[in-house]
């Protein structure tokens, strides 16, 4: 990203570039499916992203961000055929999990982008395009000193209010208390989103449980999950 002068502007990164080698499966998946499924966002050409050509259909677009190892994701898109649904992730051994898993389920309406999604949303999506913008368990950057690792930002929520669509949600999820906290601060301060709830929204039943949920609550931390829409 530059700035009006033409500078290179640097950005916090959220994230850890995780090495990892793949399975055999994963690289089958990567070899068969990523042509049609997947693309890299720094390869991207300049410009919004198609998504309607991508799919070969007009939809509302789900972006998920953080797809971890496809485990929630593939479920949702499998259980929102109607919804053209997109994940992005960093980590290439989970989007050939990613993969694997939608193959399993016969999923047919998910695309995958692999990179930052702070670049994708800055650079290749429209404003009010977005249906939904999901960040379910991002990294929490549980020590203080990290805390300005977090993606959940004022910048970044401003951000993913301008992509979003009118009527379009934001929904966060985390099990680390004080990242919920801020979350709920840093969005009920952004002026474009309000709060669908008073405060934490209920745990939506179509939200599957995931094994690191799970070890989250046998460690003794509740989940939290915040909805905000733009009006």
């Amino acid at each position: 990203m530059e700035n009006e002068d033409g500078r290179r502007l640097r950005s916090v990164v959220s994230y850890v570039k995780r090495g990892g080698r793949m399975t055999v499966g994963q690289q089958r998946a990567w070899e068969e499916h990523w042509p049609r499924l997947g693309r890299t966002v720094s390869e991207l050409p300049p410009g919004p992203l198609d998504f309607t050509a991508w799919f070969g259909r007009e939809a509302p677009v789900m972006l998920e961000i953080g797809s971890g190892m496809g485990e929630t994701t593939s479920q949702l898109a499998a259980a929102a055929p109607e919804l053209n649904y997109v994940a992005a992730e960093v980590y290439d051994p989970g989007l050939g999990q990613l993969m694997l898993r939608a193959e399993k389920l016969g999923v047919e309406n998910l695309r995958l982008l692999h990179g930052d999604a702070v670049v994708l949303l800055t650079e290749h999506v429209e404003p009010d395009s977005l249906h939904g913008v999901r960040l379910f368990f991002p990294d929490p950057w549980p020590k203080k000193k990290h805390h300005k690792r977090r993606i959940v930002q004022p910048s970044f929520v401003a951000l993913v209010a301008s992509r979003l669509a009118p009527g379009g949600t934001f929904h966060m999820a985390t099990d680390w208390e004080n990242y919920a906290e801020q979350m709920l601060e840093v969005c009920s301060a952004e002026p474009a989103l309000r709060n669908r709830y008073d405060g934490w929204a209920p745990r939506p039943d179509w939200r599957p449980v995931t094994k690191f949920e799970q070890r989250a609550e046998v460690e003794g931390r509740v989940s939290h999950d915040l909805i905000f829409e733009k009006p």
